[in-house]
């Protein structure tokens, strides 16, 4: 058996009804680390990839909220 980390990750965009919704295997202070450093550098985007390999490219100024969930173990496989 075989665990692989998980982290949840919501992303509201100012006058947006809609959020940005995926789950990635970062960890949630890589993830925290990233958007804070591309805010503080004025950054005009922060680039965050889920766990299926998808690359998410979010304008800074958008930006309304940042929810990162806590991270779960997922088993992976059958359990007798």
């Amino acid at each position: 058996m075989s665990y692989s980390e998980r982290v949840d990750i919501r992303i509201g965009i100012a006058n947006s009804p809609r959020e940005i919704n995926f789950e990635s295997s970062q960890t949630s202070s890589e993830v925290e680390k990233t958007v804070s450093d591309a805010l503080e550098s004025n950054s005009k985007f922060v680039k965050l990839v889920d766990n299926k390999g998808n690359v998410y490219l979010v304008p800074t100024d958008s930006f309304a909220y940042l929810e990162i969930g806590s991270e779960e173990s997922r088993r992976v496989g059958f359990v007798a």
